[in-house]
């Protein structure tokens, strides 16, 4: 069991460095040069909604100091906008401008694409909804080990 958890570890890692590789193939396809893969796929977590830079690192388990320079350099290429909240004047709140709308619109037509390719890869809904399945028992098995050695 030793070798397979640690097997599934790494490949969980390796599987998500190359979804990070198709989504900058899909930009520089694209010939998007001034936001990175990790920062476009900020911009399709955020979507739709207006959010502080706190309930986005809380959504997409980013780290904070990341998540702030990202949203930082998508302020300035302006695919986000930021504003104070009118409530709590130190909150500020994030959402899509228009040129972050349409990457994400872009985004969501590669994910379809890709979807409906994957009964080329030979892998069924049902072996993409068991495999979520085991990562959402992974997840919670490592929150749990994480609350259960901070008390």
């Amino acid at each position: 069991m030793h070798h397979a958890y640690y097997e599934a570890v790494l490949l969980i890692e390796r599987v998500h460095r190359h979804f990070l590789e198709v989504i900058k193939t899909d930009l520089d396809r694209a010939g998007i040069q001034d936001i990175n893969n990790v920062q476009a796929l900020i911009l399709y977590n955020i979507g739709a909604d207006e959010m502080t830079v706190g309930e986005l690192t809380a959504r997409g388990y980013y780290l904070g100091s990341n998540v702030s320079y990202n949203v930082k350099k998508m302020v300035e290429n302006q695919y986000l906008i930021q504003e104070r909240s009118p409530h709590d004047r130190r909150s500020v709140r994030i959402r899509l401008s228009p040129k972050g709308l349409e990457l994400q619109k872009n985004l969501n037509e590669s994910m379809e694409r890709q979807a409906a390719s994957l009964a080329k890869a030979q892998i069924t809904p049902e072996e993409l909804a068991k495999t979520c399945e085991v990562m959402r028992k992974l997840e919670r098995f490592w929150t749990g080990m994480i609350n259960y050695a901070g008390g």
